[in-house]
């Protein structure tokens, strides 16, 4: 069409060409436009929703470093600190592209997008960068290097994905020379933002904002994740025994069963409401250590106790309450071995007979002892006082913890009180002594080799000197009379106390075998 002499005709022909094609190019262009404005807008409404993802999630995060500080803590500082760098260089650029389109009337109208002068101009001068360009590849440039760091820290490089998204900010975040269409190496500035449409720059912005939020929202989500599976990692718990009761028996069918208990030492509760035996506990009465509530109470009384309350813990800004309903008996500690001689269940008429009954595993204060005379002084303490008969029969009654009742008897044979030994000065049998001293004694009776310490009182006994009448006396010394048949004595005479009277102090219904005498040998 350029060559040659060309009619007037053909020239026009050849114009109106001309303007075709350029009004063909023109309409290219204006799509072109278009299409990266209609791109940008969904990367931002994208974005939009991102951001809203990534806010809710550090809310929630920090709601549960709140509540469970030991476990949370350490991932929300490094969720705090990914925050901040990613914040950081999205602001950058949002101001960046606000500046760019300060003088556009309608922001929509990307049409008229068409001039590559701003960021030519911020950017560039000649082969070189302005400040502005040489600033815009520090921060993109500190951004990978700052979250590769914080990535690589132990607390989070334990987390499945983690090495994953760093190898992704290597690759979306390279500022490294690009090879064009041509094959020749390109400075990575100059490459995407020299030369190209406003909208474009602005697209591909937005495009690096998409980037900074979606890797923050994958980070963020990998942490959480990770740290919920560490807190429900099975290297977290140990096994417990569950059983009805605390005590079995020989021959009693177990029904412990194994389960899962967790020993997470970060799982604390918030608060703890614990009552023994229906008193609330104090603050100095337990303690969270290790995950676990860790009581210092006493054992307590012999019987079964009670544990109830609640185990609080914080859970979405809410209460959430464990509840806790466990028990625990307490028995007597043995001190001494049982050791029983077989024939000799003995209990003495007319004494108080201290007796111990319990059953083993049973609480005293669920065991029942029953027999006539027979009567509870605390405890295990009973006491003994046989009426009439050979034998009296103790039944011992009591409740396992499954409810099941015992009952176990015992016969006991029933004794008299042995016959008491007459005495003059402590002293049994025949006794040398001289006519004064036994003037002035006492005569008592003792009982010789008794198991019960007994007060016997003598009323009156006979006296009676060799030759001589028998004297009777009232009372526990010689009388008058008694004393003038001593005086009539000779050295060497023996003298007889005898039919002695007693009774038992603080029991004179109680009759007394026939008292043994005591003699006297005078010596003088």
């Amino acid at each position: 069409m350029a060559g040659g002499k060309l009619s007037p005709r053909q020239k026009m022909i050849n114009l109106m060409y001309l303007v075709f094609i350029a009004m063909l190019a023109l309409n290219m262009s204006k799509e072109v436009l278009s299409a990266f404005g209609l791109l940008n807008e969904k990367i931002t409404d994208a974005n939009v929703a991102t951001t809203q993802r990534n806010t809710a999630f550090m809310e929630g995060l920090a709601v549960k470093a709140s509540e469970q500080s030991a476990q949370y803590a350490g991932v929300k500082a490094k969720a705090d600190d990914i925050s901040k760098v990613s914040d950081d260089l999205d602001l950058y650029i949002t101001n960046l592209k606000s500046a760019s389109i300060k003088d556009i009337e309608d922001p929509r109208d990307y049409e008229v997008m068409d001039k590559a002068d701003f960021f030519n101009n911020l950017f560039f001068t000649g082969e070189n960068y302005k400040p502005e360009g040489q600033e815009f590849l520090d921060k993109i440039n500190n951004y990978r290097t700052e979250m590769i760091k914080i990535l690589s820290d132990t607390t989070l490089t334990k987390f499945a994905g983690i090495e994953d998204v760093k190898k992704s900010i290597e690759t979306n975040f390279s500022t490294d020379e690009v090879t064009n269409r041509d094959g020749k190496k390109e400075e990575w500035l100059k490459y995407n933002y020299e030369g190209f449409p406003l909208i474009a720059s602005l697209t591909k912005l937005t495009q690096i904002q998409a980037d900074i939020k979606t890797t923050k929202s994958e980070v963020l989500q990998k942490m959480l994740a990770g740290q919920q599976a560490t807190a429900m990692s099975f290297t977290q718990y140990n096994t417990l025994l569950e059983t009805s009761k605390t005590a079995y028996y020989a021959g009693e069918e177990f029904d412990g069963g194994i389960v899962l208990g967790r020993k997470d030492p970060n799982t604390k509760p918030n608060r703890v409401e614990l009552t023994l035996d229906g008193r609330a506990l104090s603050e100095d009465q337990y303690a969270i250590e290790s995950g676990k509530v860790m009581l210092k109470i006493s054992a307590g009384a012999p019987g079964d106790h009670k544990i109830e309350g609640n185990l609080i813990f914080l859970e979405n800004e809410k209460e959430t309450k464990i509840p806790v309903s466990l028990g625990f008996s307490t028995i007597s500690k043995p001190n001494s071995a049982v050791i029983a001689a077989d024939k000799m269940n003995v209990v003495y008429r007319g004494v108080d007979n201290p007796m111990t009954v319990s059953i083993p595993g049973i609480p005293d204060n669920k065991v029942n002892a029953s027999a006539p005379g027979l009567s509870k002084v605390s405890g295990s303490k009973y006491v003994m006082r046989p009426g009439a008969g050979r034998t009296v029969t103790i039944t011992a009654s009591g409740t396992l913890p499954d409810g099941t009742g015992v009952r176990t008897p015992a016969e006991f044979r029933i004794k008299d009180i042995p016959p008491p030994v007459g005495a003059i000065r402590g002293e049994t049998g025949i006794v040398r002594m001289e006519r004064g001293g036994l003037e002035i004694s006492t005569i008592s009776a003792v009982l010789q080799d008794f198991d019960f310490e007994l007060n016997i009182n003598v009323t009156g006994f006979s006296f009676k000197v060799s030759g001589q009448p028998t004297v009777k006396v009232n009372g526990t010394k010689l009388d008058s009379a008694a004393k003038g048949a001593l005086r009539r004595a000779q050295r060497g005479d023996a003298v007889q106390i005898f039919d002695i009277n007693a009774n038992l102090a603080g029991n004179s219904g109680y009759k007394l075998k026939k008292i043994s005498p005591v003699i006297i040998e005078l010596t003088n």
